[in-house]
Parts: C-alpha cells; sequence; structure tokens
C-alpha cells in the first residue's frame, strides 16, 4: 500500500510539474506577444531589408528662348517616424510641446482637417509609436518649404521624425502646344516626340536606397545607406514658343470652319533649317480635335506640290524652259488606256509656266512621261540627290520612311509611274520632305537638313551641340533656280493662290496641292482629298518656310488646297510679318538712374542675406517677393515690384537671371541687348500682358 502512495504521489508531482511549466510556457508566450509583441515584430522586421531604385530627376524640354516646354516638379511624401528617439526622448517632451501649434499649422496648410483631428491623429500615431506615419502626399514645393518651418519639423528629422520623400511629376508648362512633337511623359505609358527619341538623354541614371520593413510591411529608408541618382540631361529645341503657338491657333481655324479628318503645319527657318513649329490635330470621336498623331512626319501621296520638283526636273535637263509652249488639249490627256485630267478646262495650248501656276496636272505629267520614259533612272537620281528616297533624320522616331518606286526593280515598275509621279501619285512622301525641297528654293539653292535639337546641357554646361546641315550646296543651277522662284511667287499673284495673297503685305511664293486620298482606311472611290500649300515667305527675302497638308472628310463641299491650307499659311505668315516688325522698332523708355553700388533689385530674401552680410540695417514688412532697395545712411529701404502676372513687371535694375524669371512667368518673349543689369525696358510697366508679347530688354 505504502509503494502504490508513493507511485501516486511521485506521479501526481510529476503532473504538477509539467503543469507549472506548461503555464510557464504560456504565460512567456503571452507576455512575449502581448508585452513585448511590439518590439520583436519590428526588431524581425528590420532584418528584412531591399535596396529599391532611386528614380533620377528628368531632364527639361527647353525652346530655343529657354521657355520650359517639358519639366519635372518636385512633389513630397510626408511621413513620420513616431518611435524615432529625439522625438520620444524626454517622454516625449518635443512633441507634446508641439502637438498643438504644428496641428494649427497643418490644418492651415491643407485646409483637409481642423486642427482639432490633426491633433488627435497625431497622438494616436504617437501612442501607438507608429512607425512610417503617412502625414500628407503630393505636397508641393512651396507647401514643402512652409512646411519646414512649421514647430517641431524646424527642429530637424530626429527630433521630429520627419521624413520627406521626393519624387517628380511631369508638366508640360504650355499645355497642349507642341503637345505630339514634344511628347508627354507618363510611367507605363509609351513615350512619343522628343520624350520617347531623347528618352536616354532625359531619364538620368536611378540611384539606389537600402530600405528595412517595418511593422505593416511599410519600407522604411535606413539611413546612411544611399546612391544619389543622377539626374539626366536637358535638351534645347530649335522650337519657338510664340511661333508655335501661332501654327496651332491658324491650323485649329481652319479644322473648326471645314471640320477634315486630320491637318498638320510646320515651320522652317530658310537659313538653317531649324524647325520653329510642328503642329497637329486629328478629329475625335466626340468632334474635337487634338495633337493625336504627328501628321508632319506620316507618308502620303502628295499631290500636286509635287510639281515644283517635275519642273525642277526638267528644267536642269535643258528639255524646256517655263516659257515654252506645250499642249493641254484643254486640261485632258489619253495614253495607254489612261486618262488624265486638270480639275478646270484650260486652253489647249499654254506656256509652261502658266501650266505651272494654274496647276495643270496634264502639262507635269506630260513632261515626265515625255522626258524620262527611255531614260526613269534618270529621273529617280534627281529624287534620290533632293533626299527624298529616304528619311531626314529629323532624330523622331515616328518619321515614317518615304515610299519611292525604283525603275531597278521591274516587280513595282511600270510605264504609267512617271506619269502618275509628275503630279503627284504613286510616290509616298512626307510633308517635312517636301517643305525641304521648298525650303532649299527659297534658301537659293542650298537644301538645309531639317533639325529639332538645337543643344544638350547638363547642369547648364553644353555637351552637345547641333549646328545647321548642308546636305546640298546645290539643288540646281541658277537659271533654273530663277526660272522655280518665278513660278512659284506667279501661284501667289496670277495662279491658284492668288485668292489667299491678294492683300497681303508682303509677297509669299509657294504651290497649292489637292490630291485624291488612298491610304488603306479610303479609296480614290470615297471622294477624300487632302488639300495643301507649301512655300515660303518674303518671296524678295526669305525668312521662313512653311507647309500646311489637311486631310479632310469624305465629299468635303470646300477640299481645294488653295482654299483650305493656303489661308492656315496665310494666317501664320500674318502674324510673322508683324512680329518680324515689332522687333524692328521696340519702343524706348527713359532709363533709371542706377549704380551698382546703391540701387539693385531682386528677391526679398536674397537681399535680406546680402545685407546682413554687409551690416546694412533691414526692415522689410512688405508683402510679395520682389524687391526694388535704394541704400541710405547704411539702410536699405525697399520698394515692392508688382509682378501680378497680369501686368508687365518693372524689371529696371535686376540682373538678368531674375528679370527672365519674372517676366517668363507672365508668359511674354524677351530679347536681349547688353550686358550687366537691365537699365530699361521696351514696354513700360504697369502695362497689361499679352500671351507670346515681345519686350525688349536693355542691360548696361
Amino acid at each position: 500500500m505504502e509503494v502504490k502512495k508513493d507511485i501516486l504521489w511521485r506521479v501526481y508531482l510529476g503532473f504538477l510539474g509539467l503543469g507549472l511549466f506548461g503555464l510557464t510556457i504560456l504565460g512567456k508566450a503571452f507576455y512575449t506577444q502581448r508585452i513585448e509583441g511590439s518590439y520583436w515584430r519590428s526588431m524581425g522586421d528590420s532584418m528584412h531589408t531591399k535596396i529599391l531604385d532611386l528614380e533620377a530627376e528628368r531632364g527639361t524640354i527647353y525652346s530655343e528662348d529657354g521657355s520650359m516646354l517639358s519639366t519635372s516638379i518636385p512633389q513630397f511624401d510626408i511621413f513620420i517616424d513616431f518611435a524615432a528617439d529625439g522625438l520620444r526622448a524626454k517622454d516625449g517632451k518635443n512633441f507634446f510641446e508641439n502637438v498643438d501649434s504644428l496641428s494649427i499649422c497643418l490644418a492651415g496648410l491643407f485646409k483637409d482637417k481642423s486642427a482639432d483631428e490633426y491633433k488627435k491623429d497625431l497622438r494616436l500615431a504617437y501612442k501607438s509609436k507608429d512607425r512610417y506615419y503617412s502625414l500628407h502626399k503630393k505636397v508641393t514645393f512651396e507647401e514643402y518649404k512652409e512646411l519646414r518651418e512649421f514647430p517641431l519639423v524646424r527642429l530637424g528629422k530626429n527630433k521630429s521624425g520627419f521624413i520627406a520623400e521626393v519624387k517628380t511629376k511631369r508638366l508640360n508648362p504650355f499645355g497642349e502646344l507642341g503637345f505630339r512633337t514634344i511628347g508627354l511623359y507618363r510611367e507605363n505609358a509609351k513615350l512619343v516626340g522628343l520624350e520617347r527619341s531623347y528618352d536616354s538623354v532625359l531619364r538620368g541614371t536611378a540611384g539606389k536606397r537600402l530600405v528595412r520593413f517595418v511593422a505593416g510591411g511599410v519600407m522604411m529608408p535606413v539611413e546612411g545607406y544611399e546612391v544619389e541618382p543622377e539626374n539626366g540631361e536637358d535638351v534645347y529645341t530649335t522650337l519657338d514658343v510664340n511661333i508655335q503657338d501661332i501654327a496651332e491657333r491658324a491650323l485649329m481655324r481652319t479644322m473648326v470652319q471645314n471640320q477634315p479628318l486630320e491637318g498638320t503645319c510646320i515651320v522652317m527657318e530658310v537659313a538653317t533649317g531649324k524647325i520653329k513649329a510642328i503642329a497637329n490635330l486629328g478629329l475625335n470621336p466626340d468632334g474635337t480635335y487634338f495633337e493625336s498623331d504627328n501628321y508632319a512626319l506620316r507618308t502620303s501621296e502628295p499631290g500636286s506640290t509635287i510639281k515644283l520638283i517635275t519642273l525642277m526636273n526638267v528644267l536642269e535637263d535643258k528639255y524646256v524652259t517655263i516659257n515654252d509652249n506645250i499642249v493641254i488639249n484643254g486640261g485632258r490627256w489619253t495614253f495607254n488606256g489612261r486618262t488624265i485630267v486638270d480639275d478646270h478646262h484650260g486652253p489647249e495650248v499654254t506656256t509652261i509656266k502658266h501650266a505651272f501656276t494654274a496647276s495643270s496636272n496634264v502639262a507635269m505629267s506630260k513632261l515626265a512621261y515625255q522626258y524620262y520614259t527611255n531614260d526613269p533612272k534618270k529621273y529617280y537620281k534627281h529624287l534620290n540627290d533632293l533626299h527624298l528616297t529616304t528619311k531626314t533624320g529629323i532624330g523622331l522616331n515616328e518619321e515614317f520612311r518615304p515610299l519611292v518606286k525604283n525603275p531597278n526593280t521591274a516587280k513595282y515598275w511600270h510605264p504609267q509611274t512617271l506619269a502618275s509621279w509628275g503630279f503627284g501619285y504613286e510616290i509616298m512622301l512626307s510633308p517635312l520632305q517636301l517643305l525641304m525641297v521648298y525650303n532649299a528654293v527659297a534658301n537659293n539653292g542650298k537644301m538645309m537638313k531639317p533639325y529639332l535639337v538645337s543643344e544638350i546641357k547638363s547642369y547648364g554646361t553644353t555637351i552637345k551641340k547641333n549646328e545647321p546641315v548642308v546636305l546640298n550646296e546645290h539643288i540646281c543651277s541658277d537659271e533654273t533656280l530663277r526660272q522655280l522662284q518665278e513660278c512659284l511667287a506667279a501661284v501667289c499673284t496670277e495662279g491658284t493662290g492668288k485668292a489667299a495673297f491678294a492683300t497681303a503685305p508682303y509677297k509669299a511664293a509657294g504651290k497649292t496641292g489637292t490630291a485624291k486620298v488612298n491610304d488603306g482606311k479610303f479609296k480614290y472611290s470615297d471622294g477624300v482629298y487632302q488639300s495643301a500649300f507649301a512655300g515660303y515667305f518674303p518671296a524678295d527675302a526669305p525668312k521662313y518656310s512653311i507647309i500646311v497638308v489637311v486631310k479632310n472628310k469624305p465629299h468635303a463641299a470646300n477640299y481645294y488646297g488653295g482654299s483650305v491650307a493656303a489661308p492656315v499659311f496665310r494666317e501664320i505668315a500674318d502674324h510673322l510679318y508683324k512680329y518680324s516688325q515689332e522687333q524692328q522698332q521696340p519702343i524706348q523708355l527713359p532709363s533709371i538712374a542706377d549704380s551698382m553700388l546703391y540701387t539693385f533689385s531682386g528677391m526679398k530674401k536674397e537681399l535680406q542675406t546680402i545685407s546682413f552680410q554687409f551690416g546694412f540695417t533691414y526692415a522689410d514688412q512688405l508683402m510679395g517677393n520682389w524687391r526694388r532697395t535704394v541704400l541710405k545712411n547704411n539702410t536699405i529701404q525697399p520698394q515692392t515690384i508688382e509682378t501680378t502676372g497680369s501686368v508687365v513687371p518693372d524689371v529696371r535694375g535686376m540682373g538678368l537671371k531674375d528679370a527672365l524669371y519674372v517676366l517668363e512667368s507672365t508668359g511674354m518673349k524677351v530679347q536681349i541687348n547688353g550686358k550687366g543689369k537691365i537699365n530699361n525696358q521696351s514696354v513700360a510697366a504697369g502695362t497689361a500682358v499679352a500671351k507670346g508679347q515681345q519686350i525688349v530688354l536693355y542691360l548696361n
């Protein structure tokens, strides 16, 4: 019996020990999970790290005058680490002393919650030791600068726990101006325009950041383990914002009036080949127009605008002169079972010049067929010498390759091809290629390569510069050139362009074009016509060459190049002519007395800093950021410079950098004469601002 009791006692004791051991384990587990849980979870999370890429700031695309066409602006996501040592030191003294005033400031800045709501949320996050509390996202740079001066935040990152993550937002300051040519950068979206073609230049080199995971799977940067990204380079284009705006407005006007399917317009500087504007508009399903494609680089059958090339070929090969007669049989010619007709009934016989100005299909097709049937390679060589068998190389990936049949390829060649070439069919060329030829005629025979990018800079230093490139010093003889220029001028005075330029205050030269469209979507029988006008002005001293191409809707009532495309050319030329006249006669205003020692203008904060450095007294309670100051008796006397954006500011006395910033912010275009500080300006301060208005600054 004693043995049994002894065994039972031992068993009970064993069970009791096991029970106590189990309770100890459960207690420890409860204590670890509930009491020390947050500590061990954060320790466990901190063991998980990851290296993330830091996006580099994308370079800016500028116009030729330095206006930003596409740029990146900083945005900030603001977080708070409520477990930061400095924030929790001395039982959270820094936090509790500043939370009231901080909440009031945050409510005033963001205006999304009341001060009491901010205070409640901040106290709750502090209590729960939130490691990466999201305070506010997409904070602008101006808001961020103000935030940094708030109570608690101004104590620094360690004492406040505030963390700012910088992100960038791509912005086109001029909205849809030149949208398709410039392009718009969007993450995970297909790039177009310069944003695509120069992506490797603009995007820079990504940096690296080590992050660790904290509670909730949130990633937190590890201090000191970061490789800074290398920002992208800046691209300076040849585009002129003012000319681009003029071109788009003129093109939009004809789109609204005629309701065509699409249209494009290019403005090129004759002497250099610089592209000053490319406008593209396509019809949306809702009836509005948008830059949905770069039609300037797409190929199509050009129609009558190619007649300049046909005429150039026969003149250069000495087959005819423009005063020779040609039989056009009233505007109808039948050969090899095919009939070519003119849009209007003509005479039986006319001069080649008159046939060109009247845009006779019969005359041009007969010239090409008659003189090159036995040697079509000769005609093809002319096209090749004019660089029409290859891309222009403008530097945009969207450029289409021209389709020009080669006589050596029997598969695609037939006897009627030459007759079709003569008036713009069976050949696919882009508007930019045709403009390149017209520009060469305007430039006295020198063919320039069209280009869109003038410089690439890194932190203000030029690393690549594109200069004008001559593709062909002489596209033809001087005698041929003289005859071509005479015919192009006659188109605008007595031919198909006469109505558009009858009242122009300058002489223009160019060629109308009207062609049936057969592009895969439409057939010739669908009644879709392409209207075009290509030329240059002023005819006696050409500065700009322009081409306008518009694809009309089926069976449009108005579809001729002279009535659809030529008016766009005229409107652009009118504005550019007026603009050039204003540049030559700047308004002179009385200059202000100035001394580098006693009178200066600039930003308020910069003037304060300079004043303190030199020991001058500076008291300033005025509103606004810009000041004109006078130094008297070692005391700075400031005056506010009005920069509302609606009126022209007074920039006299400023440095050039500040003056450019202030004036371009109002949308004005600045021309500079001289060096030093601004001594005078051509438009008086207080005058109402007009977008794109020219102002001349005179520096002393």
